[in-house]
């Protein structure tokens, strides 16, 4: 069980005797775009059938709305008004401004004109925008230390991989949906039988149809040497990939220059080995509270009180075996 996991590590603990570290993904949100190349690369690479017809979905740009079988990375567009603006204010966090651009026509000219001549001296200093703000962050499987899913797994589909990620093997699962209980950041789920689009622009059979399906941290592609896809093509390097603690010293470092511009909002998520999942190998700058993008604030492995239910029900179980004895021997007399 994951549980018995040490400090070195996940993959240390399982005791194979490699010295492979473990890897993992830092995600900076301050500096991710939106622009959704991770969720291509990754359904490309993949080959992961589409989310109904990918149509907006009303909660900003976001057309796929959550992690699932066939979406391992979704884009999340925070929109935040006023009210949350002030919020934020009052609980100490200093706002980003991202520059947003003004709404309506230009004062002179037609819309999108750029000045002529020599623009030197051009003031390119972003607009100040308290009224509205984006927050986009890219969320994965969080590979955690402590894995629910793979703790309850009835099958031994899902295991710890030499790279310290949590993979699921399709051709051992039985498709019992146990684990999609026990993560508790909703991130596993079994694959339905929605439409697969080819490359060709046809249809096939849905792979792996009704069985567990997350972020392999692309395996097979670390096993070759390369990198996950996703890492690969982010364009702002938003999405880091490499050596879990190496990962987690940058993104401290990351916290700190923030807080020194003043953005105090800026904390890191997934970083404390102590809390209740031991840490995820997928570790998050965020510039809000986690529950603003959807992550639990304490997550808890489902498992982790298997120890003290197991002698409660010991305990229970020892004293209807008192009572049967007590009431079989009084009624012998």
């Amino acid at each position: 069980m994951t549980l018995l996991s040490g400090p070195e590590g996940p993959a240390a603990s399982t005791g194979w005797g490699h010295d492979q570290p473990r890897k993992g993904f830092f995600t900076d949100t301050s500096i991710c775009i939106g622009c959704k190349a991770c969720e291509v690369a990754c359904k490309e690479w993949n080959r992961n059938p589409t989310d109904g017809d990918l149509q907006i979905l009303g909660q900003s740009y976001d057309n796929t709305g959550e992690l699932g079988a066939n979406t391992w990375r979704h884009v999340a567009f925070v929109e935040q008004g006023q009210e949350r603006i002030e919020q934020a204010r009052e609980s100490g966090r200093k706002l980003v401004s991202l520059g947003m651009p003004g709404i309506g026509p230009k004062s002179g000219g037609r819309r999108g004109d750029l000045p002529e001549g020599d623009l030197a001296g051009v003031d390119t200093t972003p607009p100040d925008t308290p009224e509205f703000r984006w927050l986009m962050s890219s969320d994965v499987c969080k590979h955690c230390t402590n894995a629910g899913c793979l703790d309850v797994c009835p099958t031994g589909a899902i295991y710890r991989s030499e790279f310290g990620s949590v993979v699921v093997q399709p051709d051992v699962c039985n498709g019992c949906g146990t684990c999609v209980a026990a993560c508790p950041f909703g991130v596993i789920e079994r694959r339905d039988d929605g439409t697969f689009t080819t490359g060709a622009g046809g249809t096939d059979e849905v792979p792996d149809q009704g069985t567990a399906k997350k972020c392999t941290l692309c395996h097979d592609r670390l096993v070759d040497g390369q990198e996950p896809a996703c890492s690969a093509t982010c364009p702002t390097q938003s999405i880091r990939f490499g050596d879990h603690e190496e990962l987690v010293g940058d993104a401290q470092e990351r916290v700190q220059q923030l807080h020194d511009r003043g953005m105090t909002e800026a904390r890191l998520y997934g970083a404390n080995a102590n809390d209740g999942v031991g840490g995820t190998g997928s570790v998050f700058l965020l510039l809000d509270e986690p529950e603003v993008y959807g992550l639990p604030p304490d997550p808890q492995v489902s498992t982790k009180f298997l120890p003290q239910m197991f002698a409660k029900v010991g305990i229970a179980a020892a004293g209807m075996a008192t009572v049967a004895a007590l009431s079989f021997l009084g009624g012998r007399r």
